[in-house]
């Protein structure tokens, strides 16, 4: 599906549509007034009471193995806050796991469509094939410091939370591909962000090698984000009617 934005008599959400009935809701609203005076400051501080006392989202877990190589490594950060390092490897497996699904709906998406912007289907699985090469990175990373790739982080809780909504924008079959290009969009500029970071804390924690194979999937991400927005803007501009 790939309809274009047109105006219809379907759309019945705005109040203007029924002026008598809006403005009987309006004097209804009026006539029944809350019965005390408040700004919603109690409801604050209800929910601030339950953010001071709430556990974290989770944890890194210990280490399973710390021989050879990943013994080495983990001396090397001594006095660094490693876990930090496991967190954003672990944040990033699971964006990455995400992102080829999502590679995986927005192919299928342009495929079927029976029009849309000129997208280049090939591009689009290159980038898909990127994307589980860069899921296969982090996880040799992550066993290279004795980490476990099966253990859910805190960072990946929460990216999988993150990231719910856009998958849920790609994998609905309503959704056009013009659509679906923005929500790309947000996958990819949150995608780079963070691989940026991980190439910034292996180059700090002196994990040369780590901080090469970071900045080489950080070079293919730029090229991800730069085709999906260009994309995206020629999409918009040609149904905008501007070029």
């Amino acid at each position: 599906m790939n309809q274009p934005i047109e105006m219809s008599m379907r759309n019945r959400t705005g109040i203007d549509r029924s002026p008598v009935d809006s403005q009987k809701m309006i004097d209804a609203a009026n006539a029944y007034m809350p019965s005390s005076r408040g700004n919603g400051s109690a409801l604050m501080d209800v929910e601030a009471r339950y953010i001071q006392e709430a556990d974290p989202v989770g944890t890194v877990a210990i280490p399973g193995t710390l021989k050879g190589a990943a013994k080495a490594t983990m001396q090397m950060l001594a006095g660094r806050n490693a876990e930090v390092l496991v967190d954003k490897l672990g944040e990033r497996l699971a964006f990455e796991r995400t992102g080829t699904r999502l590679y995986d709906y927005f192919i299928n998406k342009c495929e079927a469509a029976k029009s849309g912007p000129p997208i280049s289907i090939d591009t689009l699985k290159r980038f898909r094939h990127e994307e589980a090469q860069h899921f296969m990175l982090i996880a040799d990373a992550l066993e290279s410091l004795g980490a476990d790739p099966t253990s859910q982080t805190p960072g990946a809780d929460v990216s999988a939370v993150a990231s719910g909504g856009v998958l849920q924008v790609l994998s609905d079959p309503r959704t056009s591909v013009d659509q679906c290009l923005e929500a790309m969009l947000n996958a990819e500029l949150v995608d780079n962000a963070g691989w940026d970071m991980l190439v910034k804390l292996a180059d700090d924690m002196g994990l040369d090698d780590m901080s090469r194979d970071f900045q080489a999937a950080l070079n293919e991400e730029d090229e991800h984000l730069m085709e999906i927005r260009q994309w995206y803007e020629q999409s918009t501009l040609a149904q905008a009617g501007v070029i």
